[in-house]
């Protein structure tokens, strides 16, 4: 039998708050996605003003992140590369950049999803998120 840490609710809540802090710094108006290690969601935060469309893409690129065990970035990369057909991947809806996964030594215990504004802004505002947590 193997033991694995798991994302608590406090956690997502921790995460959501680093999150948000890194985007109002900075005046990006996003919406943050937390997801355990299935993809499932655990937390959710659309900021005000924020596109309807970007909860369901934070939560899309989370869930990336969590079932494909990287960060999006490198599915986009492989996808703009040209291997088209991982396009066709069922489990991976958000292929794009701003998904990360959460790791606990060399574990994925869920990942954060960030849209809302340009690639690298989206990641970084969920690396500030997972920062939080001091793994």
């Amino acid at each position: 039998m193997r033991y694995k840490p798991v994302l608590s609710l406090a956690d997502a809540e921790q995460i959501l708050d680093a999150a948000r802090r890194e985007a109002d710094a900075n005046a990006w108006v996003v919406a943050i996605a937390v997801v355990d290690d299935g993809g499932h969601l655990l937390a959710l935060r659309r900021l005000d003003g924020a596109a309807p469309m970007a909860s369901a893409v934070a939560r899309h690129k989370a869930r990336s992140a969590a079932l494909g065990r990287k960060d999006t970035r490198v599915f986009e990369d492989m996808i703009n590369g040209g291997r088209h057909a991982y396009l066709s991947v069922p489990a991976l809806a958000a292929t794009m950049t701003g998904g990360l996964p959460i790791r606990v030594d060399d574990t994925v215990v869920g990942a954060v999803g960030v849209s809302g504004v340009k690639p690298d802004q989206d990641e970084q505002i969920a690396r500030a998120g997972i920062a939080v947590l001091d793994l």
